[in-house]
């Protein structure tokens, strides 16, 4: 499946566009990582355990999002799209979404 941010690819016609489809996670706050959070404030520096956290769900939410593409019979999602929200005190979700496609 290929997955891109761009409208068109390159070298390929798109023969059919199928719709919209989107993946989505949840995420919350670990207690662990809040503290070595709460640290790094003092101390400065990369909140290293929140960067894994939003890597895992960016991957949960693309892979989520080409299993719909898949169900369609898409072979690529163009013009990918991210979106994050807060959901609740201490709660994010990681929404991904575009538009399935048939490429020749």
């Amino acid at each position: 499946m290929l997955v891109s941010n761009i409208e068109i690819i390159p070298g390929k016609r798109i023969a059919k566009h199928l719709g919209l489809v989107q993946g989505n996670t949840v995420r919350t706050k670990h207690v662990g990582r809040d503290l070595m959070a709460g640290l790094k404030n003092i101390f400065g520096g990369e909140l290293k355990g929140y960067t894994e956290l939003l890597n895992d769900a960016r991957e949960e939410a693309i892979q989520r999002m080409t299993q719909q593409a898949e169900a369609m019979g898409a072979n690529a999602v163009i013009n990918v799209r991210f979106s994050t929200s807060s959901v609740a005190a201490g709660a994010a979700e990681l929404f991904a979404y575009g538009t399935a496609v048939i490429l020749e």
